[in-house]
């Protein structure tokens, strides 16, 4: 597998907008889980610019994993979310038809290499419950484990929670 990393965004913004509501489409039911609705034709764009309530944007991190022009895996990183030694994958998500394939575990791989240049010590993420039996066996083969932690989560008629999980990084 020859697959390459890159920060979507900049000089590319438009097409690698194009690239990862594609992806997104292509995993329509991980939408439903954690919508209760289909992808929307806006996902790709606020995929790359939704942060929380008083996060800098400029800490938002898209990143890409491309198999030559084909977005296969891509990864929303907030660093220094929910404090300055952490950092928080907010979407991992693999292309439909190039799932179990490895892609994903190669997309965190590609996040952990460039966080340790960062200083950032822990990882940390949310599963929402309503897409917890396909998440946490992944997020668990990734050394993740769950904190205890819980919050409640709410998306239009979808009433649920999001179960805090961490690793070192």
């Amino acid at each position: 597998m020859s697959v390459t990393v890159r920060e979507l965004g900049g000089a590319s913004a438009d097409g690698d907008v194009a690239a990862l509501q594609g992806l997104l489409e292509s995993v329509p039911d991980y939408a439903e889980r954690i919508t209760g609705y289909p992808p929307g034709p806006s996902d790709g764009l606020s995929a790359l610019l939704s942060v929380p309530d008083g996060f800098d944007p400029a800490h938002k991190h898209g990143i890409g994993l491309w198999d030559g022009p084909l977005l296969v895996a891509f990864a929303d990183v907030l660093l220094g979310y929910p404090s300055a030694s952490f950092a928080y994958i907010g979407l991992l998500v693999v292309r439909g038809e190039r799932q179990q394939e490895g892609l994903g575990a190669a997309m965190h791989e590609a996040v952990v290499d460039r966080l340790r240049r960062t200083g950032t010590e822990r990882l940390r993420l949310g599963i929402v419950a309503t897409n917890a039996e396909v998440a946490e066996p992944f997020w668990r083969a990734l050394g993740y484990e769950p904190t205890g932690e819980r919050k409640p989560y709410r998306y239009d008629h979808v009433e649920s929670t999001v179960a805090l999980w961490e690793r070192p990084v």
